[in-house]
């Protein structure tokens, strides 16, 4: 099968029909083999009964519902699950983006040799409110994650298969996908620009404030994870065991002044309630590195890595 295409939808009964026959056209136009896949994120509306009556008219859909609202994230992982094609496009369900830019990032999959395609919706139709708060998160990913993307959360992408076999994803971290295949070692990194359509049926399912401050702490979370996953003690030791230093040079040099200076008690100086504080927090983060570096000695994910070719093995 030539592409998955993996659409995540909230309450979209409307756009369906619509983006349903428009990525048909597309796909019989430069005879693709497909499949699409519906994830419903626990609509209740009638997306889930508009999605069975297209199936009965389109044998390439395919559909899975949630019992509860789980979040975009779920929906695309879940979907990657069961996607089965060479190059995996995902794109939202409101029509804002287009399915005729699929076959130009199929190209830039299957051709060009990328892992991964963002869309860059360089011209956006959307509020300041929306649009501002956008920039401000592109700016932040690529300095921490060193991606250059415009766009991290344009929901047009195209992926290797692989690609999406070899990631998980969960919490708001849709948004870091590119940061995340790169942690896992996929580097070719693309993007192409993609038309932004404004939206024709009612208002997004998946704004709010609430997802910068949540997609601030993940993307905390990703950072952390990809660079000290499996050592822990590297950096929780690291910090500990200078905060104690820190600490243990404050008291011997107050213990110095005390014995040999005969300067006043050691208690009434705030140096000292320093030096005690630094010990403390070293020795709780030692401690606290120690247990997480067992932690993931004794988990089965331990020596789990990312294999990317085979030469005369499991012959």
């Amino acid at each position: 099968m030539d592409i998955s295409i993996v659409i995540p939808l909230f309450n979209e009964e409307e756009s369906l029909p619509e983006l349903t026959a428009w990525i048909h056209r597309v796909m019989d136009e430069h005879h693709f083999s497909f499949e699409i896949i519906f994830v419903d994120d626990g609509s209740y509306d009638q997306s889930w009964k508009t999605i069975n009556s297209l199936a009965l008219q389109y044998s390439a859909i395919k559909g899975i519902k949630f019992r509860r609202n789980y979040g975009k994230s779920a929906a695309l992982n879940t979907g990657f699950e069961y996607a089965s094609g060479d190059v995996v496009i995902t794109m939202d369900a409101d029509l804002q983006d287009s399915p005729d830019e699929i076959p130009e990032l199929y190209r830039m999959i299957r051709e060009d040799g990328f892992d991964l395609v963002s869309g860059w919706k360089k011209k956006r139709h959307d509020p300041l409110s929306k649009t501002i708060p956008t920039k401000l998160f592109n700016w932040a990913t690529r300095k921490v994650s060193k991606v250059k993307l415009h766009d991290f959360n344009c929901g047009l992408k195209a992926y290797k298969l692989d690609v999406v076999k070899s990631i998980e994803v969960y919490g708001e971290m849709h948004r870091y996908i590119p940061f995340i295949a790169k942690s896992a070692g996929f580097r070719k990194i693309g993007e192409k620009i993609v038309q932004h359509q404004s939206r024709k049926f009612g208002k997004t399912k998946y704004g709010g404030f609430s997802r910068f401050i949540n997609g601030f702490l993940d993307l905390l979370s990703i950072s952390f994870i990809s660079r000290f996953g499996k050592r822990p003690m590297h950096i929780f030791g690291l910090f500990g065991t200078i905060l104690f230093i820190a600490g243990f040079f404050i008291a011997g040099y107050l213990a110095y002044l005390k014995i040999f200076m005969m300067e006043g008690k050691m208690t009434e100086r705030p140096l000292f309630y320093l030096g005690l504080l630094c010990m403390i927090i070293g020795s709780q983060l030692f401690i606290g590195g120690f247990i997480a570096e067992m932690v993931t000695r004794n988990s089965q994910e331990r020596n789990k890595y990312l294999i990317h070719k085979k030469v005369n093995i499991d012959s």
